[in-house]
């Protein structure tokens, strides 16, 4: 992990750090769930309409990324590529993103990705080809040569926000997972969630004390919820 912190400190602006409950609904329909954001006395808007959002999750070989997620280390991090709106075809405008997580805060590094396509022919080979093509800097380059494509994950999202924008909420659903091979992909491996809805509440760490009362409106517990974990535990496990 040595390369990761040398790249993320020296070459990449975080964002600050933030908390993020995550709560997994499996007892109410998506609707029954937005209504309850719609009617919390915080007073949350949609700031822009929903969409479909889509990620390209990479890791080791051994996969490391995986494993620290799922015993629960302190000091991780996730890498993906993430793209709106089709999971097939061009994909024009990915970022590629560093999720870093430390203790119950975390915060994401974003960087511009070459466009590439995404269908049968997504090979390890083309990956690579694209690491190489992409503008990108030199050490972060060195470590995603180091990485696979592992997963592609899609879902649909509501966007909520507070009028001073201090608390987000989101809420996800149709969850669908892709197993990436390293050659002769025809994503038949897959797995799709109709049953479970994730909330999340998305507050900077200042605002720790306000947010008690916030997630205390809704009648959820509070989820460790990966979606990367569930995706690999679901098509790879």
């Amino acid at each position: 992990m040595g390369l990761f912190k040398d790249f993320t400190m020296d070459k990449l602006q975080p964002r600050e750090f933030r908390y993020e409950r995550k709560f997994l609904v499996d007892d109410l329909h998506t609707y029954q769930v937005r209504n309850l954001v719609k009617r919390h006395p915080g007073m949350f808007y949609e700031p822009f309409p929903p969409r479909y959002v889509n990620n390209l999750y990479l890791d080791t070989e051994d996969m490391q990324h995986y494993h620290e997620n799922v015993n629960g280390v302190g000091e991780r991090h996730k890498v993906r590529i993430r793209w709106y709106g089709d999971l097939w075809g061009d994909i024009s405008y990915p970022v590629l993103e560093f999720k870093i997580k430390s203790g119950l805060v975390g915060t994401k590094y974003s960087y511009p990705f070459i466009a590439f396509r995404m269908d049968n022919r997504f090979s390890h080979n083309y990956f690579q080809k694209l690491i190489q093509e992409a503008d990108l800097p030199v050490l972060v380059k060195q470590y995603l040569r180091e990485l696979n494509a592992i997963l592609c994950n899609r879902f649909y999202r509501w966007y909520y926000t507070t009028r001073g924008k201090q608390f987000r909420v989101t809420v996800d659903t149709e969850m669908a997972y892709y197993r990436v091979k390293k050659m002769g992909n025809r994503f038949l491996e897959k797995f799709v969630d109709w049953e479970h809805v994730v909330l999340e509440l998305k507050y900077a760490k200042p605002l720790e004390f306000q947010a008690g009362k916030i997630a205390g409106f809704f009648p959820f517990s509070v989820t460790r919820n990966s979606k990367y974990v569930t995706g690999i535990d679901r098509v790879l496990g």
